[in-house]
């Protein structure tokens, strides 16, 4: 199985994945919950807005990419390939019910990262044959943010073990269960509630680094 893409650059740190949801936040508070969380030591921060115009979703982008920037954090957009390209992001995420990935990665070239979520090891392989460099997989725990159904802890060790990029683990993560994810493969946790909502970032966000560097270890 060849990733027709595998001369890209893949050094990435996934171990901390932020992906943003607006919740009942102001535009001032939102932008401060993720500059504490990029100041703390998230990783990688992921704009995620299913409902906002597309005028809106481009400023708030803007703003995003400021902030990452200012951190040299990469910024990957949820589904949206034209705004990716408009704000100039590291990258875009996409689902099954977007554009095949062969297709988006032809739009955004070869440079830019683009992830994939999926459930299977099928979809893993066809994702990684058509350009993805990493894959989100999940929910592995129950969540109330987005509806989904869950995947098993032994379905995430069999595409981490049979697909040669990183996988991260997405889906109802918190700090009470990540060691449940250790030996698992995976390269990281991708969290939106856990951090968004926590009464203080700046600490969630350190002890959830500690956590998950002491799962990664273990692998």
């Amino acid at each position: 199985m060849v990733n027709r893409y595998q001369g890209r650059p893949t050094i990435m740190d996934y171990s901390l994945y932020l992906v943003t949801a607006g919740f009942d936040y102001q535009e001032d508070a939102f932008l401060q919950v993720v500059e504490d969380a990029v100041k703390a030591g998230v990783t990688l921060v992921q704009f995620r807005d299913k409902t906002a115009t597309s005028r809106d979703a481009y400023a708030l982008a803007q703003k995003l990419k400021a902030i990452t920037d200012r951190y040299d954090v990469p910024l990957i957009i949820n589904d949206r390939v034209d705004l990716a390209l408009a704000v100039d992001a590291a990258g875009v995420h996409i689902g099954d019910d977007e554009l095949p990935v062969d297709v988006v990665r032809k739009l955004i070239g070869p440079d830019k990262i683009l992830g994939v979520s999926t459930k299977t090891l099928a979809r893993a392989e066809e994702a990684y044959q058509q350009g993805a460099d990493y894959l989100g997989v999940g929910a592995i725990f129950p969540t109330t943010t987005k509806d989904s159904s869950l995947v098993t802890v032994e379905t995430l060790q069999t595409i981490t073990s049979q697909v040669a990029i990183p996988v991260v683990a997405i889906g109802g993560i918190h700090l009470d269960n990540i060691k449940t994810l250790s030996g698992s493969g995976i390269a990281g946790i991708s969290v939106v509630s856990e951090i968004m909502l926590a009464d203080s970032v700046t600490q969630r966000v350190r002890d959830l680094k500690a956590e998950v560097a002491d799962m990664l270890e273990v692998d």
